[in-house]
C-alpha cells in the first residue's frame, strides 16, 4: 500500500488521461458546443513549454512537493482552468461550480470525469503561477502566435481595467498643479543625473499651489465674481 502511494505521488501531473466517462457520441456533442476561441486557444495549449512552465512553478510552492502531500493538479488542468477563469473574468468560487457544471468546460480544461478542484485550490494555484510565469507564458504564445502567423510581433496592445481607489476629485486646477508637480519632479533627476544645468531648476510649487487653491475657491462662487476670480487666477498662472 505504501509502495502504491508513492508510485501515486511520483507520476508526471503535466497532462491528464483520456476521460473514461463520454463515449464517442457524446464527446462529439461537446465537441460541437465548443466557441472558436475554445477551438485556437486549444491548439496551442498543447505546446509542451507552455505546460513545462506551470509545472515547474507548482513545484516550487514547498520545498518536497513532488514527494509528499496528495498528487497535484495536473499542469496542463491548472492552466487551462486559470485561462477559462481570465477569459470569463470569474471568481475562483464561480470558476469550480461552473465547470463542475458544464460537460464543455471539463473538456476544455481536460479534467474529463475528475473531480473539480475547489475554488482554495484554485486560488492557491493562481498564487504559485507567479509573475515571472506569467512573462514566461507570454513569450511564448508570443513565439507560437508568430510562427502560425496570427501576429508579426511588432506591436502589444494592453486591455486594462479601472479599479475604483481613494483619490481626489480630479478637477482641471487640482490636475495642473499635479502636472507641475511631476514636470518639476522629473527635471530634478533630469539635474542630478546630469551632473547640473547651466540654469538651475527651481521648484515653483509653492505658487502652483497658491493659484490652485485661489482657483478651487473662486470656483465655489456663483455668479459673475466666481467666474471672473477663476478668470484672472488662471492668467496669472
Amino acid at each position: 500500500m505504501l509502495r502504491l502511494k508513492k508510485l501515486r505521488r511520483q507520476r508526471d501531473p503535466t497532462s491528464t488521461s483520456a476521460p473514461s466517462l463520454w463515449h464517442s457520441g457524446l464527446a462529439k456533442d461537446i465537441e460541437d458546443l465548443w466557441e472558436p476561441w475554445m477551438k485556437e486557444v486549444d491548439q496551442l495549449l498543447e505546446d509542451a513549454a507552455l505546460v513545462e512552465s506551470v509545472y515547474d512553478a507548482q513545484g516550487k510552492r514547498h520545498p518536497k512537493s513532488r514527494t509528499r502531500g496528495r498528487t497535484q493538479t495536473p499542469a496542463e488542468v491548472a492552466l487551462r482552468l486559470l485561462i477559462l477563469k481570465h477569459v470569463r473574468n470569474w471568481s475562483y468560487d464561480t470558476l469550480e461550480r461552473e465547470v463542475r457544471a458544464n460537460l464543455v468546460y471539463r473538456a476544455f480544461t481536460r479534467i474529463g470525469d475528475e473531480k473539480v478542484p475547489d475554488a482554495k485550490t484554485l486560488a492557491r494555484l493562481g498564487q504559485a503561477i507567479g509573475p515571472e510565469v506569467i512573462g514566461e507564458l507570454h513569450e511564448r504564445l508570443m513565439e507560437l502566435a508568430q510562427e502560425r502567423g496570427v501576429v508579426q510581433g511588432r506591436k502589444m496592445r494592453v486591455d486594462t481595467t479601472v479599479v475604483e481607489t481613494n483619490v481626489h476629485y480630479p478637477t482641471d486646477s487640482s490636475l495642473l498643479g499635479d502636472g507641475a508637480r511631476v514636470l518639476t519632479r522629473t527635471m530634478k533627476k533630469v539635474e542630478k543625473a546630469a551632473g547640473g544645468l547651466k540654469k538651475r531648476i527651481r521648484n515653483r510649487m509653492r505658487s502652483v499651489n497658491k493659484k490652485v487653491m485661489a482657483i478651487a475657491l473662486a470656483g465655489r462662487w456663483k455668479g459673475p465674481e466666481g467666474r471672473n476670480g477663476a478668470s484672472s487666477g488662471i492668467e496669472n498662472w
